[in-house]
């Protein structure tokens, strides 16, 4: 799942997408996305979804069932909430960028008290503050936490995170992992995660439109419990349609069926190996892109997204569109607090290492074009030649 045939030379031409998501799709995804469409509801697609629903517990790597929803990220982030809280419960929200600020506004949403620990941007969260707050808040109903906040590219402690609350009955431990599961180890049962979101168009290497959740037994526990009003995202209704062999509602068809060539891709693979892989890009990017002049946003950085500061002089907006622009090259700006003052570039998905060298020496032509004398074209030839040699002697 990393690169299968090295160009030897920069094709300006070529079009690379080098986002947190969505990400560029496997050839073999790709094909499996042209294919006839069949029924959801016939003994061959029914074979397809057991083989995804078994496939999707090794990538969460948990004994427990995995859930689909035809729904964005997003969706699934809604159906930790509802389907183990009740209007009334306290909740801390661990806010650390704009993902972690919308999980709070959605148990808002749903009537729970919600106590929003803030994190400056760029920085990871501190076990033991949080461990501070629980023993201030003892009927915390739940704990919720980005495993990589894709705003500012900063992982979080979660095995730590998770430690803190397994011997707490009444406590669950949430974790939204749409932009770090498959990218990076996160084994749910082992870290005692309690509730885990994943989304299709990450890691997975899919088209956006598949959420994926799971829960612990403890968290089971509380699926009767809770009183948040919920229809399509009551996992009650999917568990008995998957225990049947099939999904509540209608299925995305093409996604589940490209999701089953993924998981066999990963499953050949390894995902140690895939991990390996996501690290590698990560690496590459952080070593040579502070050669070219930038910096390291995130002080626990992620290795499915890395967020680069721009020279002071420099629009990180800016940067991002003249690489769109010129270079057909598509990486992400900052957001809010942040917006303008980085660049985040994607390590997940179908990334063949030619398309890390295009980025190199497009993002220092784009230096030179906003600051001729920002750095010379010496300076980006030996730095993409440096950045060839590592990726071969680290292949």
């Amino acid at each position: 799942m990393t690169s299968l045939d090295q160009p030897q030379h920069i094709n300006s031409e070529d079009y690379s997408l080098l986002a947190p998501g969505p990400v560029s799709l496997h050839p073999e995804v790709r094909k499996t996305l042209a294919l006839p469409m069949i029924h959801h509801r016939t003994p061959e697609f029914d074979k397809i979804l057991a083989r995804v629903l078994q496939g999707l517990k090794r990538i969460f790597q948990t004994q427990q069932n995995v859930y689909m929803h035809s729904s964005t990220g997003s969706g699934g982030m809604e159906s930790l909430l509802v389907n183990v809280l009740s209007p009334g419960d306290k909740v801390i929200a661990i806010v650390s960028g704009k993902f972690g600020e919308r999980w709070a506004q959605m148990a808002e949403v749903f009537g729970a008290k919600v106590i929003i620990h803030n994190v400056n941007w760029g920085e990871a969260a501190k076990a033991s503050d949080i461990q501070t707050l629980l023993q201030q808040h003892p009927d915390t109903r739940a704990v919720l936490c980005q495993a990589c906040e894709t705003s500012t590219a900063v992982t979080n402690p979660i095995r730590e995170l998770g430690a803190l609350t397994a011997s707490m009955p009444n406590t669950l431990f949430l974790v939204d992992a749409i932009t770090a599961l498959g990218a990076f180890p996160l084994p749910m049962d082992e870290w005692k995660i309690d509730g885990i979101v994943a989304g299709s168009q990450k890691a997975l290497m899919l088209p956006t439109g598949l959420s994926f959740v799971a829960f612990s037994k403890k968290a089971e526990g509380f699926f009767d419990k809770a009183t948040c009003p919920r229809f399509y995202f009551d996992i009650r209704r999917e568990k008995k349609a998957n225990a049947a062999g099939e999904t509540f509602f209608s299925s995305s068809v093409a996604l589940v069926r490209a999701l089953d060539v993924v998981l066999s891709l990963v499953e050949k693979q390894g995902l140690e190996k895939l991990f390996a892989a996501n690290h590698r890009r990560a690496e590459v990017t952080r070593i040579f892109a502070q050669k070219l002049g930038f910096g390291l946003y995130a002080k626990s950085p992620s290795d499915s997204v890395t967020a680069l500061t721009v020279p002071a002089n420099m629009d990180g907006q800016k940067i991002r569109l003249h690489l769109e622009e010129k270079h057909n090259i598509t990486i992400m700006g900052g957001q809010d607090q942040a917006k303008g003052k980085i660049i985040r570039v994607g390590h997940m998905g179908y990334i063949q290492d030619f398309e890390m060298l295009r980025l190199f020496e497009a993002l220092g032509k784009t230096l030179q074009h906003f600051d001729v004398n920002s750095i010379s074209n010496e300076k980006i030839q030996s730095v993409v030649a440096e950045a060839k040699a590592w990726l071969e002697s680290h292949s």
